[in-house]
C-alpha cells in the first residue's frame, strides 16, 4: 500500500491557466500555459478564483523525486484532460517525471513549471525521512543470456 503524505504547509498548489491562440499551418489552435502558481501555507490564504490541485508524495516515487531534484531545473508537472471544445479539465500535479510521462499520449495535456524553492525543501525533508529509494536490480546467474553451446 502507498503512504501518502500531506504536509499542510505545502501540500496544496494553486494556479491560473492562460491561453493564447496560434497558428500552425493552417490551422489555429490554443497554447496552454500555468500562471500565477500560489502555495497557500494556511486555508485563510487560499484564493477561491485559482485551481487548487493537491501535490502529494509517495514512498514508491523517491527516486524520481531524487532524479527532478538533482537536475539543473527541477519541475512540477501539471496534467489536465483535454475536452473536445479544447477546454482543459485539471486531473494531478506530480513531481515524477515518470508518473508525468504516463499521461502524456491520449487526451491528456502535461504542462511543466519551474518548482518553486519551499516545495525543492519539503521533498528533500521528505526523501530525508523516508530514506532514499534505491534501484535495486538482482544479479544474473552465471551465463544467464549466452547461447548453450552443445
Amino acid at each position: 500500500m502507498t503512504e501518502t503524505i500531506k504536509d499542510p504547509q505545502y501540500w496544496l498548489t494553486q494556479f491560473d491557466l492562460e491561453s493564447t491562440d496560434v497558428d500552425i499551418g493552417r490551422w489555429k489552435t490554443k497554447r496552454w500555459s500555468v500562471a500565477n502558481l500560489h502555495l497557500p501555507r494556511e486555508e485563510s490564504e487560499r484564493k477561491d478564483d485559482m485551481i487548487s490541485l493537491p501535490l502529494e508524495l509517495f514512498k514508491d516515487e523517491r527516486t524520481d523525486y531524487r532524479f527532478n531534484l538533482s537536475s539543473r531545473d527541477p519541475h512540477v508537472f501539471f496534467i489536465f484532460e483535454v475536452n473536445e471544445d479544447e477546454s482543459l479539465k485539471p486531473l494531478k500535479v506530480t513531481a515524477s517525471q515518470t508518473s508525468a510521462a504516463s499521461f502524456m499520449d491520449g487526451d491528456y495535456l502535461v504542462l511543466s513549471e519551474t518548482m518553486p524553492l519551499p516545495i525543492q525543501a519539503w521533498m528533500e525533508a521528505f526523501i530525508g525521512r523516508h530514506g532514499e529509494l534505491l534501484d535495486v536490480r538482482k544479479k544474473k546467474r552465471k551465463g544467464a543470456g549466452r547461447a548453450s553451446g552443445n
